[in-house]
């Protein structure tokens, strides 16, 4: 009799286990920026419009799972050489299982007084650090949403031609 009522309370035991929550079952999908580009630049004056910074950025985002998603409400904040300059938002991405994805993501950036010296070593074409601390929201389908982050999302060395002749 005594096998009996081990079996009998092993057994929901490990249903239980199987309820465990959906962060357990997923692998966190990796968000990669391939490259960056400061394609214009405004600064802050008396011209009559916000002053701006166009960026393009090349994304490659990778999921590690078994199912296809939909990586939305990706988004972050861009800092350069350790200052927070702006945030930036990203298109969605649809990812096929155990794939990855490219994106081109145009994102533009408020300048401020604060910040207009950070653009303006990327406009030279001087060597920045750069990170993009975020998260997103990914769609397993019949998984559900899963939220996904504040994390480092990305990071590297910025370096490109000189936008700006000054």
């Amino acid at each position: 009799m005594r096998p009996m009522f081990a079996l009998t309370a092993v057994l929901p035991a490990l249903a239980l286990g199987a309820c465990a929550p959906l962060q357990q079952i997923v692998q966190v999908p990796q968000v990669e920026v391939q490259g960056v580009r400061l394609t214009s630049l405004t600064l802050p004056g008396g011209f009559g419009r916000a002053p701006v910074a166009n960026l393009t950025m090349n994304l490659r985002v990778t999921n590690p799972n078994p199912l296809p998603l939909r990586v939305a409400n990706l988004a972050g904040a861009l800092i350069i050489d350790g200052a927070n300059v702006g945030d930036v938002n990203f298109p969605n991405v649809a990812i096929p299982a155990r794939g990855a994805a490219d994106q081109l993501a145009q994102a533009s950036v408020p300048v401020t007084l604060n910040t207009a010296a950070s653009f303006l070593k990327v406009a030279r074409g001087q060597l920045v650090t750069y990170r993009v601390d975020g998260g997103f929201t990914a769609d397993f389908g019949p998984l559900g949403l899963q939220q996904f982050g504040p994390f480092t999302l990305s990071q590297g060395q910025w370096k490109q031609n000189p936008i700006i002749p000054f």
